[in-house]
């Protein structure tokens, strides 16, 4: 270890002075090109791995084996490194200690080129692909042409054809990737690692942004991908995928290694006990309600998009004191307008919105706050919470002129910090201090204060846009606890996810959204994951 550090004090030295020899200290990576090997041979070593950022140890000594021909399972919460680490592994991060070995040969990885030239490629959680572009320009984008300075798309193509047949992801290499689904945009940016010369694939939460109908698919072609001799690394922290598709599952808590087991000899309890130190309950204890009143009645809703286009086309539904509503859909389909035009963020264009009988359509987003109507936007960090203002001073955002935080105009801090005190142990939210700024905290952590600060206000109808994305098992399973006691409490709720799990699990009944329009609800208790994900694709 000692050594490690020394070494990497001399390359920090050189890169900066000598940049010449730092090179020739890395020649060998030239000579280092995965090869074909027998699956179950180990082709990546990573050892005591470390890795650090202000203020925090994201990776502590990290042991890390790949074997060939494999779909590995990296499985831990936000925040647990791995991401960090398979970014080490690409590249994009250097280590401050530890060695990598690729087959046995230790290797220096100074950024994502070095890792594709040794056969590594990466398809992060948000993709990186222009969509004015056909999806060969994609692919090709930035990889040396067979005619030198003149492009030779039609042998791209050519390739792109013989690739997506090989490995069961088809797609047209003409088309605009503008005008692909999210599903198809994954296999682009899939296809663009291979047509780079990848033997082994790092998938960041792949399944984040697929129908369940599509994740199917994908699965498949995953193991057609291991069938043809690739290996795959699985980041994720949902305990169903690792069961569903991987053949041995590393687990990390807290950037440090927990183990390593072949998943056929491991069992979700178990699991979930490594990764968060207790089991998960997946499923949420749901209270038998009666719906009450209708609280929210939308009919014939229409709205236009950031670029002028209608976003909602007429749709209508209600919903009733007592009663989750979940909306169901692929990203893009008018979820987000649906959010902004019931809080007051965008105005309507046609229809009407009632809350308790009363008219309230086109409402400013004040004046909905104040009639009992509470709302957690997607975009919890630009538009539901300040992040360079305290905790604290978040909580109070729409009561700091009450009592009692306020007295004759002047703040109580005192009152503030017992009463931040106080929502942080009940909320359970990870800080040392109710002063530290918002931008410190996880995002676990954030949509817990926006929770807590809306909550606090009692509303009557709580509109919920993503509720749990991006969030790690522990702070799904506390958002969701505290959405079905909201709904126990007679709430009407609206839950917006792309998470169709979270939807199964907490809604009455589904309304699944699609072009803006809504074109089924069915109870929760009738409802096929098949059946929803066929709505989702505007298959009714």
């Amino acid at each position: 270890m000692k050594h490690d550090t020394k070494m990497t004090r001399i390359k920090t030295v050189v890169s900066r002075f000598c940049p010449k020899i730092l090179r020739k200290m890395s020649d060998y990576n030239k000579d280092t090109k995965i090869k074909q090997i027998e699956p179950g041979e180990s082709v990546v070593e990573m050892q005591g791995i470390t890795k650090r950022f202000p203020g925090v140890l994201a990776n502590d000594t990290i042991n890390f084996e790949l074997k060939a021909c494999e779909v590995h399972a990296l499985l831990g919460e936000n925040g647990a490194g791995k991401t960090t680490l398979m970014n080490i592994l690409y590249g994009l991060y250097r280590f401050d200690s530890g060695e990598i070995k690729i087959q046995g040969v230790p290797v220096h990885l100074r950024s994502p080129k070095d890792a594709i030239a040794i056969g590594i490629g990466m398809v992060h959680q948000h993709f990186t692909l222009i969509p004015t572009m056909t999806v060969a320009e994609n692919i090709i984008l930035g990889v040396k042409s067979s005619k030198g300075p003149l492009l030779n798309l039609a042998e791209a193509e050519k390739q792109i054809i013989e690739l997506s047949k090989t490995y069961n992801l088809e797609v047209d290499p003409k088309a605009k990737v503008e005008q692909l689904p999210m599903g198809i945009r994954q296999r682009v940016e899939i296809i663009k690692t291979l047509y780079r010369g990848a033997r082994i694939l790092i998938l960041d939460e792949p399944t984040s942004v697929l129908t369940p109908m599509e994740i199917d698919d994908f699965f498949d072609a995953l193991k057609s991908m291991v069938k043809e001799g690739l290996t795959v690394v699985f980041i994720t922290h949902k305990l169903p995928e690792v069961f569903a598709i991987s053949d041995r599952v590393t687990v990390l808590r807290r950037g440090r290694f927990v183990e390593t087991v072949e998943t056929k000899l491991t069992n979700p309890m178990d699991l979930s006990i490594k990764m968060v130190g207790r089991e998960i309950h997946s499923g949420q204890e749901r209270v038998d309600i009666k719906p009450g009143k209708v609280v929210l009645d939308v009919q014939g809703l229409k709205t236009m998009n950031d670029k002028g286009q209608e976003a909602l086309k007429g749709i209508s539904f209600s919903i009733h004191e007592g009663e989750i509503l979940g909306i169901a859909g692929i990203s893009g389909n008018g979820q987000k307008e649906l959010a902004d035009v019931l809080s007051g963020m965008r105005p309507s264009t046609d229809g009407t919105i009632r809350f308790l009988k009363q008219d309230v359509t086109n409402y400013t987003p004040k004046k909905l706050i104040e009639i009992g109507i509470g709302d957690i936007p997607e975009d919890r960090a630009g538009t539901g919470l300040l992040m360079n203002f305290s905790i604290a001073e978040n909580l109070i955002l729409e009561s700091h002129a009450k009592t009692p935080f306020s007295h004759r105009s002047f703040l109580n801090k005192d009152e503030i910090r017992k009463y931040a005190e106080k929502i942080i142990q009940e909320y359970d939210i990870d800080t040392p201090s109710p002063n530290v700024p918002l931008r410190n905290l996880s995002g676990g952590n954030l949509q817990k204060v926006l929770l807590a600060k809306v909550l606090s206000r009692d509303p009557k109808l709580l509109i919920l846009a993503q509720p749990t994305a991006g969030l790690d098992v522990r702070a799904t399973e506390f958002i969701s606890k505290k959405i079905l006691e909201e709904r126990e409490r007679q709430v009407a709720i609206l839950l917006i996810s792309e998470d169709l799990e979270r939807i199964m699990t907490l809604s009455d009944r589904i309304a699944v959204i699609y072009e803006g329009k809504i074109v089924g609800i069915v109870p929760t208790a009738d409802a096929k994951i098949s059946e929803i994900g066929r709505m989702m694709t505007g298959v009714v």
